[in-house]
């Protein structure tokens, strides 16, 4: 009785699209890739290169790899702005926003999706007596959008 009810519910999963969070299947296209960037020290660069292997792509270097299709990733990068400030004018809030843009060239020079641009939010408070924590905080903040962007990007890819 349990085998047939653990078979059900796993008939059920299958049927309806369910994959593990983090996996995302990728057309043969995209089984190898070159990630085409000016800054290959971002928390979105390694989010989104880390997501690619777990997919199974093969990451290239070489520019001249006629076999890879290419992800340009045109900008990317953060911003701060206050959102609150204490009766001291004392800012009290941040908002963080990273913001990336991209583009995607199949094997040959085919666009696959032409350039777009992502963006999330986050905000958080801020205490001048706690500044190193709120640093801290804030690194953590922008890996965290950083890896939710690669996910954003990764599910654009697996539709293609």
């Amino acid at each position: 009785m349990r085998t047939a009810a653990a078979l059900a519910v796993t008939l059920l999963l299958s049927a309806c699209g369910f994959h593990l969070e983090g996996r995302y299947p990728l057309p043969r296209t995209l089984a190898t890739v070159r990630i085409d960037t000016i800054d290959t020290q971002s928390d979105f660069y390694y989010g989104l290169r880390g997501a690619l292997l777990r997919a199974g792509s093969k990451i290239v270097t070489n520019v001249n790899s006629p076999s890879a299709a290419v992800i340009h990733v045109l900008s990317d990068g953060t911003t701060d702005s206050i959102l609150a400030v204490s009766t001291l004018n004392v800012p009290t809030e941040y908002e963080l926003t990273y913001t990336v843009r991209f583009s995607v060239d199949g094997i040959g020079g085919r666009q696959l999706i032409s350039p777009q641009t992502r963006t999330l939010v986050q905000d958080y408070s801020y205490n001048e007596s706690e500044q190193l924590a709120k640093q801290r905080e804030e690194q953590i903040l922008t890996s965290a959008l950083a890896r939710e962007l690669a996910a954003v990007v990764m599910r654009q890819l697996s539709r293609l």
